[in-house]
């Protein structure tokens, strides 16, 4: 039951990609009209029809994604126009009804999540569950839903595979042992044995390497291994606490990287800013504020 929603989702999200590779080979205006469209195709392949394919073939579509991003072949191109004078009336007949789909895909994923079906699927029953409830509370036509949401599709960009791209990371690096050697590489450079200093290390190597990998998830399972039981557990750290307060430290890392696309590159993309780097900069202080309070907590509850 569970495989087959999330097939089901998966090929909802291939359809949509299709949708805006087609507009995106529409776009005249666009001088990598090819490349733009070819890459949504061969997402919306991956995506809807990844279980039929062979490994190899998906392996080799994910490489020729990423000629096409090498060769600057993927571009947002021309969007449709937000009709601005309707915008503002519907946003002033709304009033605070317009974050009611939002709330409404919160509680319906939340409460899915709770049965059998488990998260993943209650994320894309939520999301349907909202798209029609927005699409029923504005009482838009189907060309108004079709243009909106390819327009946002494709304003994401190919900064919108990343966050597939970097969840896979952290399984990749420890299969292929990268936390075990970074334990010894540091293991040779800093003596374990120091409450403080363990602390400090673990938190900021978290930090550190979510900011490169741009997931904590998949920082999580290579320095905890390589740095967190090794300098802080072992020493008398309570693993619970090292465990909760080392994500929560790569989490500041989050804060500052472009590769947390998810989280700083598509509201950039999203709101249309001027500068990439905007959502980051505003983000910087108050991460590393956090990181020393992580520091602190970790050292007085950990022992």
């Amino acid at each position: 039951m569970v495989d087959t929603l999330l097939l089901v989702m998966y090929v909802l999200i291939g359809v949509v990609m299709a949708i805006a590779g087609i507009e995106s080979f529409r776009d005249h205006t666009n001088p990598a009209r090819i490349g733009t469209g070819l890459f949504w195709i061969l997402l919306a392949i991956s995506f809807a029809f990844g279980t039929l394919i062979p490994p190899m073939a998906t392996g080799v579509l994910i490489v020729i994604i990423g000629l096409l991003a090498a060769f600057k072949q993927i571009r947002v191109g021309t969007l449709p126009k937000v009709d601005s004078a309707y915008a503002e009336v519907a946003a002033k007949k709304l009033g605070f009804w317009v974050y009611a789909p939002s709330i409404v895909l919160a509680i319906v994923s939340v409460a899915i999540a709770q049965t059998k079906l488990g998260g993943q699927v209650g994320i894309g029953i939520g999301a349907v569950v909202s798209f029609i409830f927005a699409w029923l509370l504005t009482k838009a036509s189907p060309k108004v839903a079709y243009a909106e949401t390819q327009r946002m599709v494709r304003s994401v960009g190919a900064a919108g595979i990343l966050p597939q791209l970097l969840a896979t990371l952290g399984a990749v690096f420890t299969a292929a042992g990268v936390g075990t050697l970074t334990a010894k590489l540091i293991a040779g450079v800093f003596p374990a044995g120091s409450h403080l200093g363990g602390v400090i290390l673990y938190c900021v190597a978290m930090a550190l390497f979510t900011a490169i990998m741009g997931n904590a998830f998949a920082a999580f399972a290579v320095i905890t291994a390589a740095v967190g039981i090794p300098f802080v557990v072992a020493v008398g750290g309570n693993p619970a606490v090292v465990a909760a307060i080392g994500m929560t430290s790569g989490y500041c890392g989050t804060l500052l990287t472009p590769m947390a696309a998810n989280f700083n590159s598509l509201p950039v993309a999203l709101m249309e800013m001027d500068d990439p780097m905007g959502v980051i900069k505003q983000q910087a202080p108050v991460s590393v504020v956090l990181l020393i309070v992580q520091i602190a907590l970790m050292y007085v509850l950990a022992f």
